[in-house]
């Protein structure tokens, strides 16, 4: 099954450096840890790992590995007719597995950077696998800085091009799923101490967009051969997005984060994202606060009632995630960063996610409505 239940709410810091950026960078390496776990049965592990390397005074070479393990009922009923992935950690002799995991995902990246102070570019790949899914993207940004670097102006980029491999029988329209992403930016220092930025996003999908595995019967371990009629969406999909930023540093101490973001596409999906970050220095090398997001959407043009849908609307469009529905959401979480005095730093977080009543949770996940913690754990070091 695909891995998408990892989920990351950061707020950036947008406050731009006015010394080089450049000099900032240094030799690094980073091993951390994510995970996932909410009331719908499912839980995710994610080690993480990367390394940086300078090359020279302006160029340095940056590669990440990211593992996902995902537990969850819903997979296990899912292939039980099948083989299954299963990662298997064991421990000393006689003793008992550790972890075992219903599906697995690696995902390694590679990308080359370049940072004058002035102008920064990154360019790299991306790939990962899993028993049902294979995911290839290439991706860059540009920013230049101008008026005395209190001005940035940039652009990213990044297009996917995806392979399901479903593990269940079944016939699909098209097999491949591809992604285009575009940002457009703005950052500007309004004083010494508040900033702004403005993002425009385009995003456009084409492919089976869908998930495979969603149907109306569910799924269950007893109606594995029985007919069903499986969710199926749009084989195309245009998004626009605007998001404005902000930073504010209230005292030498504290600093908060705002940000609000608009979004609406050709499926008639409009949603609007508010979100407020709190930092406190409690020393000169500890950070913590609070952070908050809310989230509210409206329905596909194509969602019908959950229970409205029969095997006689197999072949039709039809919706069964609940991110195709109306839905409201809301985060609270609390950030943490340590610096040593060598100049290495953990960084760590706790977030909870729940999301208000509605019949297609219910329907897929027997609660209803969706709640989350998710947390973070990574330790970077200079070398």
């Amino acid at each position: 099954m695909q891995i998408k239940y990892i989920i990351s709410f950061f707020l950036s810091l947008l406050l731009l450096e006015v010394s080089s950026l450049a000099s900032d960078i240094k030799d690094s390496v980073s091993i951390g840890i994510d995970t996932y776990a909410d009331n719908g049965d499912v839980q995710v592990y994610s080690p993480t790992f990367s390394i940086l390397k300078k090359l020279s005074s302006s160029f340095f070479i940056n590669a990440k590995l990211r593992i996902d393990g995902i537990s969850a009922a819903s997979i296990q009923a899912l292939t039980a007719a099948s083989t299954t992935t299963t990662t298997t950690t064991e421990g000393g002799e006689g003793s008992e597995s550790l972890f075992e995991f219903d599906d697995v995902r690696y995902a390694p990246t590679l990308s080359i950077g370049y940072d004058d102070g002035i102008n920064s570019a990154s360019l790299g790949a991306y790939y990962s696998i899993e028993a049902d899914y294979e995911g290839k993207a290439v991706f860059g940004s540009y920013v230049r800085q101008f008026n005395e670097q209190n001005t940035a102006v940039g652009i990213s980029f990044s297009q996917s091009d995806d392979k399901w491999d479903p593990q269940i029988t079944r016939t699909m329209p098209q097999d491949y799923r591809k992604e285009t992403k575009v940002d457009f930016s703005v950052n500007q220092l309004i004083s010494p101490t508040m900033s702004m930025q403005v993002v425009y996003s385009y995003m456009y999908s084409e492919g089976f967009l869908a998930d495979p595995y969603h149907s109306v019967p569910k799924t269950t371990p007893t109606n594995l051969t029985d007919p069903k009629a499986y969710e199926l969406y749009p084989s195309e999909r245009t998004g626009h997005a605007f998001a404005l930023k902000g930073v504010k540093m209230l005292n030498p101490s504290n600093s908060i984060n705002l940000s609000y973001r608009y979004y609406f596409d050709d499926w008639d999906i409009s949603s609007h994202t508010t979100s407020a970050e709190w930092l406190h220095d409690f020393s000169k090398q500890t950070v913590s606060g609070l952070r908050v997001r809310y989230y509210t959407q409206t329905q596909a043009n194509f969602t019908q009632p959950i229970n409205s849908y029969t095997l006689a609307d197999a072949g039709s469009l039809i919706a069964v995630d609940y991110k195709m529905t109306a839905f409201d959401s809301y985060t609270i979480g609390i950030p943490f960063i340590h610096t040593t005095d060598e100049g290495n730093k953990l960084t760590a977080s706790i977030d909870y996610y729940q999301t208000t009543s509605n019949d297609n949770i219910k329907y897929w996940y027997n609660v209803d409505s969706l709640s989350a913690v998710f947390t973070t754990l990574t330790y970077e070091f200079n070398y």
